[in-house]
């Protein structure tokens, strides 16, 4: 009941988020907001305040902001409708709700760095045969301090500095044992593993694992607000990445796409780890939901962004029948996908017991 209670929590932070980017940008260009709901389906509660009636609905898995004359038959020409505004007013409305989305993405993870998260030592816990570390003469329990001469204090930074000298025959490697420091020359191996996007890499192995030795790294507020940045460029960058393999074959969808079930039990799982992984969830939701959402496809706010590109470009929009077998389409796909995003969390979830039911 808890996970439930948290995933609705989460998920209403998401949505009400994106469709509030909409409301306050339409609310701030004069345009008349009719209505806010999050969910959809049988209405359970509403109270109109104003213009706007605010509605909860049935089904939490999405939300909507119903703007006046925001279709071209509601269009009546009053200068408070969606269709009065030209379309860089009406670009900025749509464009906001997936900004938000950023912007609070952005704001969890500064929060995370700035109050603190888990992270693992570079203190060794094993190591494995045929590899340069044992060879070398590195312990169980020594600490690496330094790579090359690079500082190194946690886990990630270790990784960091054997991906950069991979290319490298050997590593000077610095390890700290009972208080004294020692200095060995270890033999880095490159294997081909998969990244992770499911991808074939050239990885640098030493051979080391981590020990079970968790600190609590906090860093100041401005560099908190830097690498908070940093993380969301690089969560940018990875999604569109799986996207392009998506697309191109390289990237399985069941594997690597899920859908509000999965959502949950990735929840569930967040909630039993702290506030910490929750937020990195909420991060993760956020600035997914935005890349989204600004895919230049029909029905999501980037496909609307492109046909007021187009329009921008022509003078003119194009017709509404042109606009609405779009909009068909797109929600045919977005259906189908929806379907088949279930089914591979089904499968995920109960595998082959589910897999007889469709026998």
């Amino acid at each position: 009941m808890i996970s439930l209670i948290i995933f609705l929590l989460i998920l209403g932070i998401v949505i009400i988020s994106h469709e509030f980017g909409h409301f306050i940008v339409a609310k701030k260009l004069g345009v008349k907001v009719e209505k806010f709901s999050f969910g959809f389906g049988r209405i359970l509660w509403k109270k109109k305040k104003g213009d706007t009636e605010y509605c909860l609905s049935a089904i939490p898995l999405g939300g909507f902001v119903k703007l006046a004359g925001d279709s071209i038959q509601e269009y009546k020409g009053k200068p408070d409708e969606y269709f009065s505004r030209p379309p860089i007013q009406r670009a900025a409305i749509i464009f906001f709700g997936p900004m938000i989305n950023y912007i609070l993405g952005f704001i969890c993870l500064w929060v995370i760095f700035f109050s603190g998260y888990p992270t693992l030592t570079s203190k060794v816990g094993g190591l494995l045969d045929d590899f340069g570390a044992k060879s070398a003469g590195i312990k169980v329990g020594d600490k690496i301090v330094s790579i090359e001469g690079a500082k190194v204090s946690y886990w990630d930074d270790l990784q960091k500095q054997v991906q950069e000298n991979k290319d490298r025959a050997y590593l000077m490697v610095t390890v700290s044992r009972e208080d004294k420091l020692y200095d060995y020359k270890v033999e880095i191996k490159t294997k081909q593993l998969d990244d992770s996007l499911g991808q074939k890499r050239s990885f640098g192995l030493i051979g080391i694992m981590p020990a079970d030795d968790i600190v609590n790294v906090r860093h100041g507020p401005i560099k908190s607000l830097y690498l908070g940045f940093r993380k969301t460029v690089d969560m940018t960058v990875i999604t569109y990445k799986a996207l392009w393999f998506l697309v191109t074959g390289k990237l399985s969808m069941r594997e690597s796409m899920t859908g509000p079930l999965g959502i949950f039990m990735i929840t569930s799982k967040a909630a039993k780890l702290g506030i910490t992984a929750l937020l990195h969830l909420l991060a993760v939701l956020n600035i997914s939901l935005a890349i989204f959402n600004l895919l230049p496809f029909p029905v999501l706010d980037g496909g609307h962004l492109l046909l007021l590109g187009i329009e921008k470009i022509r003078g003119k929009g194009i017709s509404v029948k042109t606009e609405q077998v779009i909009n068909q389409i797109g929600i045919s796909i977005l259906l189908f996908l929806a379907v088949v995003v279930t089914y591979n969390d089904l499968m995920r979830i109960f595998g082959k017991n589910l897999a007889k039911l469709f026998r």
